[in-house]
């Protein structure tokens, strides 16, 4: 198997994972403040910081969100890495 081969095979797995994780990801930041008794999810609307309470009961789904997005967002960077190969090697 050469080089391209590879790297179409590289490609098709990082489609397929990422496909995968777009149906809950958040885009946000929770976190607790000393001062506060709760969680809060810090993200952006319509370009401005948002600060929302995040409840008890739904802390673990909101965290889950969170962090599948830190995930979708570092196989989206890799996917991105291959793609540039794969464009190099084309221009060859």
């Amino acid at each position: 198997m050469d080089r391209k081969d590879l790297l179409k095979k590289h490609q098709a797995k990082l489609k397929d994972d990422i496909s995968s994780m777009l149906d809950s990801f958040l885009i946000g930041s929770i976190a607790r403040s000393p001062s506060m008794t709760g969680h809060s999810l810090t993200t952006k609307v319509d370009g401005k910081t948002t600060t929302l309470y995040v409840r008890k009961a739904i802390l673990p789904k909101a965290s889950e969100m969170s962090n599948r997005y830190k995930k979708l967002w570092k196989l989206m960077q890799a996917l991105s890495t291959v793609n540039w190969e794969l464009l190099i090697m084309e221009n060859r």
